[in-house]
């Protein structure tokens, strides 16, 4: 039986880069009745045996060569952004295929070069668009598909970050820390999130983008860290959808969520509250037409929490459900069971956007 034989069972997996985000790709995994970690792997050997430790895993290393030779069919790479593609292509020369934490990688060239490296290899890539595979965003493409939504005109994207949360105070804290020397910064790491909401409904290759980043925050230090932006606002323009984006670290609560806006009725998902609710438009006349679409409304929420309650009853409603979704599809791509759950022009078409915005905030050009 050889490593590529569609219905292997278990799926041998590695992991690459042991830190906090490893901690979800485990335990989903884990879940799964036919997948074997084999083991992981990361720079820092502490890292490693501490992962390995508390989630029972055989064999652990700090050399990536000593993981490969255990022959995993899919490596997890949940390392920072830089080292993404010179593991990635390893790992595919040695015969595995790659789940890619976001983004994918540093920017278009590098994302062109890691998909050929895959194309060469004869090996399939995934990113970590884990919201994208949420319970309520295939519940929005299931009404959408309905023809609920009608044609999309418009999408609003927020994406919330909490600067004073453990991964936002590590920043601050540390004038080293690897965010800062991304071109992007704060938002290299994170707005993958905000983007491929908006390129779902913006079909276009290179759409016009407009772009608005600035530091609203007091704090000073005198270092790298005052170079940080934290709050960006994106237009982008398709042929005949647009699109904005907004990802703050300001506003309170930290919100994630999804306004899409089309021809017959509009729809609002909120990822974190986990509710994908219609918003309809006035059907009667006069002042009652007014006043009865808000009673829909709280209905409409009112059955989304029932619906949640009932899931988190039969122990349904889980932080990660989306990443594992994306990991299901993912492994059934690779037994040819499935289609590819994230194209490959989608991948290109976000890192072509990344690239534009960072340029247009590092020069403080807004792409008129």
């Amino acid at each position: 039986m050889t490593r590529d034989t569609v219905n292997r069972t278990p799926m041998n997996v590695a992991i690459v880069g042991c830190g906090k985000i490893a901690d979800a790709h485990v335990g989903e995994l884990q879940k799964m009745n036919d997948v074997r970690i084999v083991g992981v792997c990361d720079l820092e050997p502490l890292m490693a045996e501490q992962i390995a430790t508390r989630f029972g895993i055989e064999f652990y290393t700090d050399r990536i060569d000593d993981l490969l030779k255990r022959e995993p069919d899919v490596v997890h790479v949940t390392t920072p952004p830089r080292s993404h593609l010179p593991l990635a292509k390893r790992a595919m020369e040695a015969g595995a295929h790659v789940y890619v934490e976001k983004p994918l990688a540093m920017n278009l060239t590098e994302v062109e070069h890691l998909l050929s490296t895959a194309e060469k290899n004869n090996r399939l890539v995934t990113v970590g668009h884990s919201f994208a595979f949420d319970p309520v965003a295939l519940a929005m493409r299931r009404l959408i598909d309905k023809g609920v939504l009608g044609d999309p005109v418009h999408v609003d994207s927020w994406f919330g970050y909490n600067l004073a949360g453990p991964f936002g105070a590590a920043i601050l804290a540390d004038p080293q820390h690897w965010v800062h020397s991304l071109p992007g910064g704060l938002f290299h790491n994170n707005i993958d999130h905000m983007l491929n909401k908006i390129s779902e409904f913006v079909p276009d290759d290179r759409p016009r983008m407009l772009v608005h980043a600035f530091t609203r925050r007091r704090e000073r230090f005198g270092d790298d860290r005052d170079r940080l932006l934290d709050e960006l606002r994106v237009t982008v323009g398709g042929e005949r959808v647009t699109g904005s984006g907004v990802f703050t670290s300001a506003v309170q609560p930290v919100a994630q969520f999804a306004r899409v806006y089309g021809t017959k009725n509009i729809l609002h998902v909120d990822y974190n509250l986990r509710t994908v609710v219609i918003e309809k438009g006035v059907q009667l006349p006069s002042a009652i037409g007014r006043l009865l679409p808000e009673f829909g409304r709280g209905w409409a929420h009112h059955r989304e929490g029932a619906r949640n309650i009932f899931a988190f009853a039969r122990s349904r409603f889980h932080f990660f459900a989306g990443m594992h979704e994306l990991i299901r599809r993912f492994y059934g791509a690779i037994r040819g069971q499935e289609e590819l759950p994230i194209p490959y022009r989608d991948m290109r078409r976000i890192a072509w956007m990344m690239d534009t915005i960072f340029e247009r905030a590092r020069s403080g050009e807004d792409g008129r």
